[in-house]
């Protein structure tokens, strides 16, 4: 079953603003607490969110072979399973029920009531279980200038970064959604000349600009993903902040990679959107600057042009946009990546993630961290208040947005991640 969702030219009946990120052409999935402190899976349309467990109930979904239960989670992981004709399925449904011209729900309003809540009357979740967590390394700008701050420029990029899709396997139990604070983390750390660790708060904290995409059941154990059938496996994306402590990083890192560093957060926005709604904004991925191996070779266009902005908001301050950076840098896309993590048999399941790397442009105002920015704190970034910023100081907070827009296409949105950073934690004295 096609999508039908994507008409530019659909109107919904809900109040919506010219410039949401959440039209009806979007209908991303969810996680919320109701007002009745219920929890329910939904859809957002302009700045209302849908009970897809009401919805179900009253009978809107009648036509569709779904279990009674299947709006009634915690979490998306059991949807997600159901596959892509069931994700198609429903989104079609939804917009047929908010379009403009139909007045099946429109006009009742007792069932309106059950189902419609302003953004403000529910509390967003996680809208996953996370089993597993991936994050790749997949920006070649990031890359490169890493690679130059802490070793020579001219061999930046380690031997095997331009034949695969370099990537660690991370600690899920941290990822948190929009809006939950995060604690300085602390930890071992080598001053700059000294022969032996010191222990403390991290002081080189930073954020990095990534999404992440969740995937569905895809695979036994031993069996690969042909990276041209990687996409019927991936149910959409999230923008993804993978907060890193770099001077804890640096000090660990050596042989097995990051530890300490890297698990203490990674915060996601909270709407899942679907690879339908981003299918106008397809685009080419960058293209390969050696021949690659033939699991790695791929047809198409497999990546979408994504605007993405991060922005810092020192406490009772205006925020400031340091970065804008956009999705379709990456030099390794999302089916090369998934193609790559199971091509020796590891098998993926429902509500697995899958992080992006840092998403650095080649100008200097599109690097997607503070360590770029900076250039390590020798830059410091100027803020509108008149301060600057080094790396991420306690009380700042760090918004992440992106959205797509082009001519002829609506605007479809990822809202937007928002964490603020506070002190140590400190027990309450008994």
């Amino acid at each position: 079953m096609p999508s039908k969702t994507n008409d530019p030219k659909r109107k919904t009946w809900l109040e919506t603003s010219a410039d949401t990120d959440f039209p009806i052409q979007n209908i991303p999935f969810g996680v919320f607490l109701t007002r009745d402190d219920i929890i329910t899976i939904g859809t957002r349309i302009g700045d209302f969110a849908i009970d897809l467990g009401a919805l179900h109930q009253l009978g809107y979904f009648s036509e569709i072979p779904l279990t009674d239960d299947i709006f009634l989670q915690d979490s998306l992981n059991d949807f997600i399973a159901d596959g892509r004709k069931t994700w198609r399925a429903v989104r079609n449904r939804i917009s047929v029920i908010f379009e403009a011209n139909n007045a099946e729900l429109r006009d009742r309003i007792e069932h309106r009531e059950r189902v419609i809540f302003a953004m403000d009357e529910v509390e967003m979740q996680l809208p996953v279980q996370i089993g597993d967590y991936t994050d790749f390394y997949s920006s070649k700008e990031h890359a490169i200038n890493v690679g130059s701050l802490y070793r020579d420029p001219q061999n930046a990029l380690l031997p095997n970064w331009m034949h695969l899709p370099v990537a660690y396997h991370g600690r899920s139990s941290s990822i948190i959604p929009s809006g939950i604070s995060v604690h300085r983390p602390q930890g071992q750390k080598l001053p700059n000349g000294a022969t032996e660790p010191i222990f403390g708060p991290s002081r080189q904290l930073d954020f990095e600009l990534e999404m992440a995409f969740i995937t569905t059941d895809a695979n036994e154990l031993g069996q690969p993903i042909p990276v041209d059938q990687a996409e019927e496996y991936i149910f959409g994306l999230v923008l993804f902040n993978d907060w890193s402590a770099r001077d804890i990083q640096r000090w660990e890192y050596a042989p097995l990679g990051p530890f300490l560093g890297k698990n203490f957060a990674s915060s996601v926005s909270c709407w899942i959107v679907t690879l339908d709604a981003l299918e106008p904004f397809r685009t080419a991925s960058p293209k390969p600057e050696k021949e690659l191996l033939p699991y790695l070779q791929y047809s198409g266009k497999k990546t979408f042009d994504i605007n993405l902005e991060v922005s810092i908001k020192p406490e009772g301050k205006e925020e400031t946009v340091v970065t804008n950076s956009n999705f379709k840098h990456l030099y390794w896309n999302m089916s090369q990546q998934l193609a790559h993590h199971t091509v020796n048999g590891c098998p993926v399941n429902s509500g697995d993630m899958m992080g992006s790397g840092t998403i650095s442009g080649s100008a200097p105002k599109s690097y997607g961290s503070m360590l770029e920015l900076s250039w390590k704190g020798s830059k410091p970034v100027k803020l509108n208040d008149g301060g600057d910023r080094k790396f991420i100081e306690d009380k700042d907070t760090v918004i992440m947005r992106g959205y797509c827009e082009k001519e002829g296409s609506v605007r479809i949105g990822f809202g937007e991640v928002k964490t603020k950073i506070l002190p140590v934690f400190k027990p309450k004295k008994k």
